[in-house]
């Protein structure tokens, strides 16, 4: 199992690469940071400089969306990237949530999304693409190579992901609802013809690493939040007892009121205390370092190949020297 380490990009940016340093020093894989243009630095300037303090980190937005950038800007910007530092970015993109709401926009649509996939890997890679009808290729682009992989929650998403993307990323370390999402988008995979097992799967949460569990989970329940927003979106488009998205991801949110993107992904968020603390349980880990070890090697056991630690608490430091310590070295 590789492990990633989650960030936002809030000023200063030194901080945010020596936290990436650190991580990389501790067994880390990924770096991952948010893409909101509005709430955070921007990132892709970043990777610049994280990419140059580190030797093997592989480095990439959760998430960018197809949006906020035309699709031959975001491809450039990831092939720049790989011929300066040699195929160390992987390209995580979604419909957009706080980087279109914020900016008053709709979050954009599936098949927006899919065809966004394959023309930015396209482009990336040197191969030749249609973008707004005009058949597009990137002359300089010599042996680029750009895995995409896509976040989803719902069928139709989990459906599009098993169908064009090259991993799937899932924002919660619920084993159950883990299960379910990943065999969805293996089944499509299949169903498209594709090898369903070559799709990298990749859970995002965060973790808390010590035995102050009623702390751990204020410091975290700002993610029940976060998924709130996209659990939100399912319940409109699909109804609350559809059957199409399981009960157990939806019953939460009906205490949901509203929320302030102003506070988004932060420990202090006011706008969470609807997610009760089973939920924070479930979709995070938290406790002592046997506890995350045994809920990784569940979710590792469904197919998990990376675990992405949202490290967005009053403990980030601990918590990548936890890992490094005594968590990775178990589940390598």
């Amino acid at each position: 199992m590789d492990f990633g380490l989650v960030l936002q990009t809030d000023p200063p940016a030194a901080q945010v690469i020596s936290l990436m340093k650190r991580a990389e020093r501790n067994g880390f894989r990924y770096g991952w940071t948010f893409d909101s243009a509005v709430l955070w630095q921007e990132p892709f300037v970043i990777y610049s400089q994280i990419l140059a303090n580190t030797r093997r980190l592989t480095v990439g937005p959760m998430v960018t969306n197809p949006g906020t950038r035309t699709w031959e800007v975001t491809a450039s910007t990831f092939a720049t990237l790989n011929d300066m530092y040699g195929n160390r970015t992987v390209c995580g993109i979604g419909r957009g949530d706080s980087a279109m709401r914020v900016a008053g926009r709709k979050p954009n649509t599936l098949a927006r999304l899919g065809e966004a996939i394959g023309v930015i890997r396209d482009l990336a890679e040197g191969r030749e693409a249609d973008v707004d009808g005009q058949r597009l290729r990137l002359p300089w682009v010599k042996d680029g190579q750009l895995p995409v992989w896509m976040a989803a929650y719902g069928p139709k998403a989990l459906a599009l992901a098993g169908e064009k993307a090259d991993g799937f990323i899932l924002q919660l370390a619920d084993p159950f609802l883990t299960e379910w999402m990943v065999k969805a988008v293996r089944k499509a995979a299949a169903d498209a013809g594709r090898d369903p097992e070559a799709i990298t799967i990749c859970v995002a949460a965060p973790a808390y690493v010590g035995d102050d569990l009623a702390h751990a989970r204020e410091q975290c329940r700002w993610f029940g939040g976060m998924v709130g927003n996209h659990v939100a979106d399912l319940v409109s488009r699909y109804g609350e007892h559809s059957g199409l998205v399981p009960e157990s991801l939806t019953a939460y949110i009906k205490q949901r009121q509203g929320y302030d993107y102003s506070h988004h992904g932060r420990a202090d968020n006011p706008d969470t205390t609807f997610v009760p603390d089973d939920i924070v349980d479930r979709f995070c880990l938290l406790g002592p370092p046997r506890a995350h070890i045994d809920k990784l090697k569940a979710l590792r056991e469904l197919g998990v190949d990376q675990f992405a630690v949202y490290a967005m608490h009053d403990a980030r430091e601990a918590v990548i020297d936890a890992y490094g310590e005594q968590i990775i070295p178990a589940l390598r």
